[in-house]
């Protein structure tokens, strides 16, 4: 049995786990192993549908120390005006040339794919290769890092929650590339960002939207792409943030949080008729809003049960199908939901969300705060996790979290620096922006708002049932 040792242990090279390792060994000496079931990094992004793109702008994705894409803007398709948005080919080789071409060169990270973490034993953290079955012990001088918590569920990899006959034309968004019968129509099946890039492409690629028919068991809240835009473009960042403390302090309950938030243009909904249901922060373009609405048969009758091969199931009532009708599975949960626990603990660090929708920022951030303090408690008061079940009256909870981490990033002189000089940071380049007096009113009108939105926050989380987190 081989044995190794290391300082840290990371299971999982995708974008937590790379951007942790990377903020770590840029300030620090530290030894990692790396620990993957993949072939190579990149996480959930190797096995994502080929027509995805990120959510947020490339410019602040993936790690510190190396950019992503060119900073460009685009000037034609659908994405013209923003920030480019790198593909998921794009993103795996990415992580394939940070690995390569600055982890390892380094002498201090290695890398061990095709490997599955079994966990601890009295001689140290047990892995196995999936090549070989042969078993090897890390013995680990510091810290277990877990970056898979936030692993997010994919259509290819995840099993459905409902039955489906033999026989229907089952397929997932990864398989619709392949497709070489036409289908007599399509049914997407989810409600997240999934389904909704999924409506898009084959609507782009020629499918009337009169014959895609979408189940749709919950409304989300979106986010306008033109608010997430950086750099150049980075004001509409913090106009969207004064928006969003404005609301937290003048908003006289939790739904009237929501309405104000929804007024200012801070979350929208793709059917005016119908309030969201849930939070998840999927960001769409107008033209992918207008896309979605041509497609009028959306189908709330709850969660499908069953697929048999000419009746859905759903939870309340079922539709007819027919044989020749494409299902497409876009139920899978996607983004990695857990629940919250200390991220540092003796000799583990828990990968959590601590700035909700950007998780490589998070990652960077919990890597530096380990690489740059001693104290445990004090590095937990820096990067309180930030979870989220994806309810829209969780929308409070996260904005509190968020304002009262930013408050005690501020009093830190090296972190607040490190906020306006990282990479993955949405404040980068705020200096340099400094001169234009749009960004300047909505940063004053942000921070001006940002004491008395913790307090309104604090005041209304302690009337509802479920305490304010601390």
């Amino acid at each position: 049995m081989a044995e190794l040792e290391t300082d840290y242990l990371v299971v999982g090279a995708g974008a937590s786990g790379m951007g942790f390792t990377d903020a770590l060994i840029a300030d620090s000496d530290a030894d990692v192993v790396m620990v993957d079931r993949r072939h190579r990094p990149g996480g959930h992004w190797n096995d994502d549908y080929p027509f995805v793109r990120l959510h947020q702008p490339s410019a602040y994705y993936g790690v510190n120390s190396r950019p992503l894409g060119t900073d460009r803007i685009d000037e034609t398709g659908p994405n013209v005006g923003f920030y480019e948005r790198a593909t998921a080919a794009e993103i795996c080789d990415y992580y394939s040339r940070v690995l390569d071409e600055h982890f390892i060169p380094s002498g201090r990270v290695r890398f061990l794919g095709m490997c599955d973490y079994l966990g601890d034993i009295p001689e140290g953290q047990r892995i196995a290769s999936r090549l070989t079955g042969e078993t090897s012990i890390v013995r680990v001088r510091r810290k277990l890092v877990d970056a898979t918590a936030l692993e997010s569920s994919l259509p290819s990899t995840h099993t459905p929650s409902f039955i489906v006959d033999p026989g229907v034309r089952f397929v997932t968004p990864n398989d619709l590339i392949e497709l070489t019968d036409p289908g007599s129509g399509y049914t997407v099946i989810g409600a997240g960002k999934t389904s909704m890039d999924t409506c898009c492409w084959l609507v782009d690629n020629g499918v009337a939207p009169e014959a895609i028919r979408w189940i749709r068991p919950r409304d989300a809240w979106t986010i306008d792409r033109a608010w997430m835009q950086p750099l150049k473009l980075m004001g509409s960042i913090i106009e969207w943030l004064a928006l969003e403390m404005e609301a937290a302090a003048e908003a006289e309950d939790l739904p009237d949080l929501v309405r104000r938030l929804e007024k200012s243009g801070v979350i929208m909904r793709l059917d005016p008729d119908v309030e969201p249901e849930v939070f998840r922060g999927a960001i769409l373009s107008e033209a992918e809003r207008a896309t979605l609405r041509r497609i009028e048969n959306v189908v709330r009758l709850g969660r499908v049960r069953r697929i048999g091969s000419d009746r859905i199931e759903l939870e309340e009532g079922s539709i007819p199908t027919g044989v020749r009708q494409v299902h497409v599975d876009c139920s899978a949960s996607g983004l990695g939901m857990p629940p919250a626990r200390p991220i540092f603990e003796l000799g583990r660090i828990t990968m959590q969300r601590v700035q909700f929708g950007i998780d490589p920022f998070s990652a960077a951030l919990i890597g530096y705060v380990e690489a740059t303090r001693d104290d445990d408690d004090e590095k937990n008061r820096l990067c309180p996790p930030n979870p989220t079940t994806g309810g829209a009256i969780d929308l409070a909870k996260s904005f509190l979290i968020n304002q009262r981490a930013r408050v005690a990033w501020l009093t830190e002189p090296d972190l607040r620096e490190w906020l306006i000089e990282t990479r993955l940071s949405p404040f980068r380049s705020l200096a340099e922006q400094g001169d234009d007096p749009h960004v300047q009113s909505a940063l004053m009108r942000m921070i001006q708002n940002t004491g008395p939105a913790i307090q309104n926050l604090e005041q209304l989380l302690s009337m509802t049932a479920s305490p304010a987190p601390g």
